[in-house]
């Protein structure tokens, strides 16, 4: 279940030392209180908010809407709580460019001694970046890839991609089947989000919106062909003047390095298209090429929908980018009463914690 995507500038430059050590500091107090109040699987729902995660970021004090804010406020929460995972039941994997490559054995490692089974936790952290690198063509890399879950093995996605021509950096955020009472997904490839939908000028190859499903289905069984027959068609198509529509055009795509991964889809025949899209060597290019391939034989087109756009949680006094949203704004200082009001630190606890604070203050 993918909750949303947010769409965020790039700013150059980073959080200074003092900055991040109080958000590492303040994020482990906030994360502290709602996961003992409400539970770690809430603290999953609202960090699969565009809106809530973009909030937190604030109240952190990071700047408002760069695309920096979902690597440091990830990293300030992932450092404030080590070592009290266990009490938290709240574990965090992951990161930014090579360590967002140590997600499986981060994965492992903190599961070692929980009743769950990290495999399908490894599965879900990596379908969800396949998703939204492959099936989910939109023009934005993956470079920064966090998995949340939980000691009961529920989970939540926070992962961003850079898009070097427009200079912006796109969130995707996703919470696991089971870890909210409004998660209705099934599977991975066919709608697997509620998102905060509306146009895009962006045009792209969503093969996990609804409409795509009949694609799905044929690109499936076009990857139980013989590679030489694939490899015969996309030349063919390379032969005819095709309109560019979308970020990876056909001029890149090469027949023959695809050659190796046909023949494995050749040889193993994926049940289905979330067997297709998980297997090993199965990227963009190769879900492209069968989908053009879909289009041209059996006229069954991939959708071209970008399945959302987010911009800001309540917009601006001077209507940019839209008028303030009151309802959302009065909601949202609800959420904040309602947070303080619940929260009972026992004296001695809340002296801990303002003598912690105070330390910084002092600095």
């Amino acid at each position: 279940m993918r909750t949303g995507i947010a769409n965020l500038p790039l700013h150059t430059g980073k959080a200074p030392r003092w900055l991040f050590e109080r958000m590492t500091l303040l994020a482990r107090e906030i994360t502290l209180v709602m996961a003992r109040d409400f539970g770690p699987e809430e603290v999953l729902a609202r960090l699969s908010d565009p809106h809530w995660f973009q909030a937190f970021g604030c109240v952190l004090g990071f700047d408002w809407h760069s695309s920096g804010v979902t690597t440091t406020v990830c990293g300030a929460l992932k450092q404030g709580i080590k070592g009290l995972e266990k009490e938290l039941g709240l574990f965090i994997a992951g990161g930014k460019g090579g360590a967002s490559r140590k997600t499986p054995s981060e994965i492992e490692r903190s599961a070692t001694d929980l009743p769950i089974e990290p495999e399908k936790l490894v599965y879900a952290s990596r379908m969800s970046a396949k998703v939204d690198s492959s099936a989910l063509q939109d023009g934005y890399q993956l470079y920064h890839h966090v998995f949340f879950f939980t000691s009961k093995g529920k989970w939540a996605v926070v992962q961003q991609g850079m898009n070097d021509v427009n200079r912006y950096a796109r969130r995707y955020h996703w919470l696991g089947q089971g870890a909210s009472p409004l998660t209705e997904t099934k599977d991975f490839v066919c709608e697997p989000h509620r998102a905060i939908c509306c146009d895009s000028q962006n045009n792209v190859l969503n093969m996990v919106a609804r409409e795509s499903a009949e694609a799905r289905e044929v690109s499936t069984q076009l990857s139980w062909e013989k590679p030489e027959t694939i490899i015969k068609e996309i030349k063919s198509l390379q032969t005819l003047d095709m309109p560019v529509r979308h970020y990876t055009t056909l001029h890149d795509i090469h027949p023959d390095r695809l050659y190796k991964i046909l023949l494995n889809t050749y040889e193993n025949k994926p049940e289905n298209f979330e067997t297709l899209l998980g297997m090993e060597g199965v990227g963009p290019k190769t879900i492209r090429a069968l989908s053009l391939i879909a289009e041209l034989v059996y006229g069954i087109k991939g959708s071209i929908r970008d399945p959302v756009r987010f911009s800001f949680a309540h917009g601006g006094k001077d209507g940019y980018p839209f008028p303030v949203d009151r309802t959302t704004y009065d909601a949202s200082i609800e959420f904040l009463r309602e947070t303080v009001r619940q929260t009972k630190i026992g004296i001695t606890d809340k002296k801990e914690a303002m003598k912690r604070l105070s330390r910084f203050e002092n600095e």
